[in-house]
């Protein structure tokens, strides 16, 4: 558990300062970096898993229907959650992705209690409780179908759902989410080259570069988060998943000058607020179950 526990704080982490990463390309449309972002995922990748001496695994999955379909499902969920990020944050809406972010725990906490039968305490349904009001809160302050949010919580909340079902090694589990999306991404690199609309290889050197990056800053927080999914309950990895829009909405106000509402602050603070109630709910449960 406290193996997981900091592997999901260094993925939250990192995954919170993407907005500024995402900046860098803001006159590259969103699927052409999507694009690049899933063709040098899968490099870095295939590389990590070459020097692991891994491929035999590779091998296993592309043979077992059982393990390629439910690989095949998360590849297909995080790249859709890629794609709406990265047009959220080019075109200013930072403050949405970081709603959507705050509404994948309590989707998370739904997913666990349906499906893997995990049963939250009291103090935890408190804590979904004011989380959910607060939800409701910021969703009527926004004015409209926060439709960004909801696309990044259900996409993501499904992607975490789906690695608690698959049993496999990160650095493999993850090259073969990539493998499924990259005929895909391809395809698309042939279809701006053919009606002459790429813009990111026309990019200085110095973005084109950084561009590349895009697979070794896609893939780390995965793995992070792959080993912390494995290791913890569902309903718990949702609640650390507040350390990343906290830092996006910090981003969003002091970096890339969005506009935030008194009452979306309101809301912010009480999501903060189920945090730590959570969080004390959590640690008297496991204190109780110690002491029986």
């Amino acid at each position: 558990m406290n193996y997981g526990l900091v592997n999901a704080i260094i993925a939250y982490i990192m995954w919170g300062v993407l907005p500024l990463y995402w900046k860098l390309f803001n006159d590259v449309p969103a699927g052409e970096i999507l694009s690049h972002r899933v063709v040098w995922s899968f490099v870095f990748m295939g590389i990590l898993v070459a020097v692991q001496r891994r491929w035999g695994d590779m091998k296993r999955i592309a043979a077992s229907r059982a393990l390629l379909l439910p690989l095949a499902a998360s590849g297909l969920l995080i790249a859709a959650n890629w794609l709406i990020f990265i047009w959220a944050v080019n075109n200013g809406h930072v403050v949405e992705t970081s709603l959507g972010y705050y509404l994948n725990p309590l989707l998370n906490v739904l997913l666990a209690v349906v499906f893997l039968r995990e049963k939250p305490n009291r103090g935890q349904w408190l804590a979904i409780a004011i989380a959910g009001a607060a939800v409701l809160i910021i969703a009527i302050d926004y004015g409209r179908f926060p439709w960004v949010a909801i696309s990044l919580a259900a996409s993501f909340g499904l992607y975490g759902f789906a690695k608690k079902k698959i049993v496999q090694d990160a650095s493999v589990g993850l090259l073969s989410e990539t493998a499924v999306v990259l005929p895909v991404a391809l395809g698309y690199w042939i279809y701006l080259a053919a009606a002459g609309k790429t813009t990111a290889w026309t990019l200085p050197a110095s973005t084109f570069v950084e561009l590349l990056l895009s697979g070794v800053v896609t893939a780390l927080p995965l793995l992070f988060f792959a080993r912390a999914a494995a290791r913890m309950a569902l309903s718990a990895l949702g609640f650390v998943q507040y350390i990343g829009p906290t830092i996006m909405l910090l981003l969003s106000i002091f970096v890339f000058k969005e506009s935030v509402s008194p009452v979306l602050l309101v809301g912010f603070a009480l999501i903060w607020t189920s945090l730590v109630v959570y969080a004390v709910a959590s640690v008297r449960g496991t204190r109780l179950a110690k002491a029986s």
